[in-house]
């Protein structure tokens, strides 16, 4: 068995086979910048009033103005100040030649075409938004490796860039195995059980931003077991099993591993739950081998599997993707074995749920996230900070 930091680091090293796509900035939610972005223009392109008010040509110890026009914001003719003279202006209008600063409506006493003002309410370019002031042409304003958002969605819009490169996620197989697993639309027999890691890792998978999944069910026998892994190292990038990791007369797993050629990563971790964890490769295809049980499954996909695929997609800080918090209550710990257990966090800090056996799902309805107690800690006391990784 190797400990839970090692087998993150194992993961971390593998060298991941990563494809761009160019898609729509309509369309890049969730995902990482592929490539870097310059600007295709000036922003603003313009000079143009900050504010609501009175454009001009800044004087010393100017106090009153002639108007002489207006300009509305989409304003595009030609428009020339003379000294003394103003124009009434609104906020995103170009500013006219000959002008230089904008004093805000407030501040101005209008008699007809006479303006006036303190001058201490004015200062030389005061309120103008000058050509250039975001970002110039040609200036890089998105890196590659970042997440894009609404702010950079917004940004990338603003100078006419409609589309993008992301890195895009592997193409997914799951393998259910077990002669037990029903689907939830069939009628339930003695000794049967509903598939629900099947429908839990798809949504996992989805929620990632995964959309290339392929869900197979396969009967605990050897040949189909193995077949099943072959057929999914044709198609996919990555392989997640579901039951048959262990050493039970019908777990056939292991068999079809080795039958097809993947080396082994790693094999047991001393964590619970999740003991019996696989991870091997083949090329760049990747295999997990999931336990059966569900809480197991969904804390081995949120602690391993998950960074894995965030790291695919081109988030450089996908393991790192967890926050300290304190607990709300004290956990006593019976074994030597990093614990990775159902919490909810609230108000700042995180409660550990009851119901974590590996079967139980009823802790999962109330969890926010997962907390993580190292393998070499000891019981803790409320108040004792905790990694807290969010779903």
């Amino acid at each position: 068995m190797i400990s839970v930091s090692d087998a993150k680091s194992i993961l971390k090293q593998i060298d991941l086979l990563k494809a761009k796509m160019r898609v729509s900035i309509h369309q890049a939610q969730g995902y990482f910048l592929a490539e870097s972005i310059s600007s295709n223009m000036d922003v603003p392109t313009f000079d143009n009033s900050a504010m609501d008010g009175y454009a001009f040509y800044w004087q010393e110890g100017v106090k009153a103005l002639r108007l002489v026009g207006e300009i509305q914001a989409g304003f595009s003719e030609n428009f020339q100040l003379k000294s003394g003279e103003a124009v009434r202006i609104f906020t995103g209008a170009p500013m006219p030649k000959g002008a230089d600063t904008v004093v805000i409506q407030e501040k101005v006493e209008r008699q007809d075409d006479l303006l006036r003002f303190d001058p201490g309410d004015a200062a030389q370019g005061k309120n103008v938004r000058y050509q250039g002031t975001q970002c110039r042409k040609g200036d890089q304003i998105a890196f590659s490796g970042t997440k894009v958002t609404p702010g950079m969605v917004s940004l990338l819009a603003s100078v006419g860039i409609s589309h993008l490169h992301i890195w895009i996620p592997p193409k997914v197989t799951l393998i259910i195995t077990g002669n037990e697993i029903i689907e939830s639309s069939e009628v339930l027999q003695p000794g049967q059980i509903y598939n629900s890691n099947g429908p839990a890792l798809e949504f996992w998978l989805r929620e990632l931003g995964v959309s290339n999944i392929c869900q197979v069910k396969v009967r605990d026998e050897k040949d189909l077991v193995i077949q099943a892994l072959k057929n999914a190292l044709e198609d996919s990038d990555l392989i997640l099993f579901t039951g048959g990791i262990s050493v039970g007369a019908y777990d056939y797993v292991r068999a079809a591993i080795e039958a097809n050629q993947v080396v082994e990563l790693f094999y047991k971790l001393k964590q619970r739950p999740g003991k019996p964890l696989f991870a091997g490769k083949k090329g760049h295809k990747i295999v997990f081998g999931l336990p059966g049980n569900p809480g197991p499954v969904l804390s081995c996909f949120m602690h391993y599997i998950k960074p894995l695929i965030q790291s695919w997609k081109g988030d450089s800080e996908a393991w790192e993707a967890y926050e300290e918090l304190p607990l709300l209550a004290g956990f006593e710990k019976k074994k030597p074995l990093t614990h990775f257990l159902n919490a909810e966090k609230l108000g700042g800090k995180v409660r550990i749920l009851q119901g974590q056996e590996s079967f139980n799902l009823s802790s999962f309805m109330r969890a926010s996230g997962f907390v993580e107690i190292p393998e070499d800690a000891g019981d803790l006391s409320a108040g004792d900070l905790v990694k807290f990784y969010p779903w």
